[in-house]
């Protein structure tokens, strides 16, 4: 069924789950600017730094980088990339956001198995992503389901990465408050305030999950109206 040219799937499944990444990603901009008033008495890269020495991780390194929380782990080059908004700045929101990356490099390096499980599907996951609208549309366009379907398997695939990084991001934020705690690198407000930033950033994950599952169902259902 069609609403005005547009697909009623799109409508119900998809444009819900858009709209949903799309506050997200506003909120957790939002609510970085606004714990970034909160002072800690750190840089994001102290924070950073001290997290992997007082995990015997000293050989990975911290580099600036340009941009706005562009802030990631990179474990081919064995590096943390800081913005420019979190490396140097005391604040807690930059504390947190540090504190997380170097959650991921104590993943990397102690194994954690939904990384390693996320890292090795990332090859497979990329071709997938490629051949999975081709694949749909010449299905249904040939009337040929089963090509199709194959196309909603290599889409699927992308759906288990967003999966699979549901864990990998909520246990690097633990990661990263326990050290903060632990290590009385920030207390009261500052912890209140960082936690509520890595919060928002694991929102944006799940909305990533819902906007790629809500494109999955969407396709099954219209190659299974195909059929008829």
């Amino acid at each position: 069924m069609l609403f005005y040219g547009i697909d009623s799937t799109y409508l119900i499944l998809v444009l819900p789950a858009v709209i949903f990444a799309l506050w997200a990603q506003s909120n957790v901009q939002s609510t970085f600017k606004k714990y970034s008033k909160v002072s800690a008495g750190m840089t994001g890269y102290d924070s950073a730094r001290a997290i992997l020495d007082a995990n015997g991780l000293k050989h990975v390194r911290i580099e600036r980088v340009a941009g706005n929380l562009t802030d990631h782990f990179d474990p081919k080059a064995n590096v943390i990339r800081l913005s420019q908004s979190v490396h140097d700045a005391t604040t807690a929101a930059a504390v947190g956001v540090a504190a997380h990356e170097a959650g991921h490099a104590v993943q990397y390096a102690v194994g954690y198995t939904p990384m390693k499980f996320r890292s090795a599907i990332i090859p497979i996951t990329n071709i997938g992503s490629n051949l999975a609208m081709p694949l749909i549309l010449l299905g249904i366009l040939l009337s040929f389901p089963t090509l199709a379907y194959l196309g909603i398997a290599a889409f699927g695939l992308s759906t288990l990465f967003q999966l699979v990084t549901l864990p990998v991001e909520f246990n690097a934020s633990g990661r990263a408050m326990d050290a903060l705690t632990a290590g009385g690198r920030l207390s009261g407000d500052e912890i209140t305030a960082a936690g509520r930033v890595l919060r928002a950033a694991a929102l944006t994950y799940v909305a990533a999950l819902a906007v790629s599952l809500a494109n999955l169902l969407r396709f099954i259902s219209l190659v299974n109206r195909s059929k008829k």
